[in-house]
């Protein structure tokens, strides 16, 4: 008995590559950067008849304007948003290179801000003023790293799934907030957010200070420690990944933990030990948030930035300096979008340019998959014709 079997190839074949040359793979970025920008440009022209050169011009001028006297008004604000992205891209990359999924970093950002707000809300005429910022550091950094480590104890002798418990924490913290925000509200039942310092908004307890005399020239900006803090905070991470001992045991872990055991490596106290500082990382932006610029504390005070660090960390390959840049594309580009819907030329509002964010970060990620991946498409002329099989009844 004879039966026809057609032998057919895929339609599309993806295989690796092989490793790229960074060169290469940096043209690929851009490339991918300015065929996003030229996408949302067309999209805007067709959907609301924009003129694509005031788009352009637009996006940039949000973050570098042309008159010098709004500069340093748009140009720190951008530097300060920086500051926070990159904080939380940092936090999180000590888990992520130990294979350990901490989407949390939003939840454990509103536990610093919540207890550095408490601090101030609480000391602040009960202790001397000069101890409650060292109380807000101490506490922020706890509280973040509290809710860090929780969901890493669980995952250490339960074997939960991380990914899935931290990101419930995020709406645990998000509700305390929110909490404490009637709570604190002033006038009771206002509706406002947890103002800080009520009783004399003059008084700047817990706060960070502003001016600073360098060289026998006063200086004052209210984003400087923020900035300097994320600064120095790229080195410190980078010499403990790459240089300590710390570091070397968790990119073991993540590895294989099985070869670290093997190693003699404490695989449950390095989780532990990890998610602590991922979450203190955490912690410290939340009192950056809390005592440096906004003075308050509200349930959307990280403003996302916990999710899109996420993405910040895995385009930087998990490297602290390469995370700068990371940061500076992304909220050049954030910043760019929001800045379209106040433009009186250009016929956009708020959620358009959240659309055009979404499709610029859609570009960016899937340039990753071509930079890893090859596509390759099947022929007519090469398929195999079929074959007969004989077989016995």
């Amino acid at each position: 008995m004879k039966t026809t079997e057609a032998k057919r190839e895929p339609l599309i074949h993806i295989s690796g590559r092989p490793p790229m040359r960074w060169s290469y793979a940096l043209l690929w970025r851009l490339g991918a950067i300015v065929a996003s920008i030229l996408f949302c440009m067309l999209l805007s022209w067709l959907i609301t008849g924009t003129n694509p050169i005031d788009f352009a011009v637009t996006v940039v001028h949000a973050s570098f304007p042309d008159d010098p006297s709004l500069f340093a008004g748009r140009f720190w604000p951008m530097l300060h948003d920086l500051a926070i992205l990159l904080m939380l891209s940092l936090a999180v990359t000590p888990a992520f290179r130990m294979r350990f999924w901490n989407i949390g970093a939003e939840g454990q950002t509103l536990a610093g801000c919540l207890a550095a707000g408490a601090c101030m809300k609480l000391l602040t005429g009960t202790i001397p003023d000069a101890w409650v910022l060292p109380c807000e550091i101490i506490a922020a950094i706890l509280a973040g790293a509290l809710w860090g480590v929780i969901p890493a104890i669980f995952k250490a002798w339960f074997g939960t799934n991380e990914t899935l418990f931290t990101l419930m924490m995020n709406y645990i913290a998000a509700q305390l907030m929110a909490f404490f925000c009637v709570l604190w509200a002033s006038p009771k039942g206002s509706g406002n957010v947890g103002i800080i310092n009520q009783s004399g908004a003059a008084r700047a307890v817990g706060w960070f200070p502003t001016k600073f005399d360098i060289f026998g020239a006063t200086i004052e900006n209210d984003y400087l420690i923020n900035i300097a803090i994320a600064g120095v905070m790229v080195i410190l991470l980078f010499f403990y990944m790459v240089k300590s001992k710390h570091g070397f045991e968790l990119s073991v872990v993540g590895e294989s933990q099985r070869t670290a055991s093997y190693l003699g490596i404490n695989v449950r106290w390095v989780t532990i030990r990890t998610m602590i500082l991922s979450g203190g990382l955490c912690g410290l932006t939340g009192l950056m948030l809390t005592a440096g610029v906004n003075h308050t504390i509200n349930s959307t005070l990280a403003g996302g930035n916990g999710f899109t660090a996420v993405m910040v960390s895995w385009l930087a390959k998990f490297n602290p300096f390469l995370m700068i840049l990371a940061s500076f594309l992304v909220v050049f580009l954030r910043r760019g979008a929001k800045d379209l819907k106040s433009n009186a030329n250009l016929n956009l509002d708020e959620s358009f340019s959240d659309i055009l964010m979404g499709i610029i970060l859609f570009f960016i990620i899937g340039c990753e998959f071509f930079i890893r991946y090859r596509i390759r498409f099947r022929h007519r002329a090469s398929a195999q014709p079929e074959k007969e099989v004989t077989s016995r009844a």
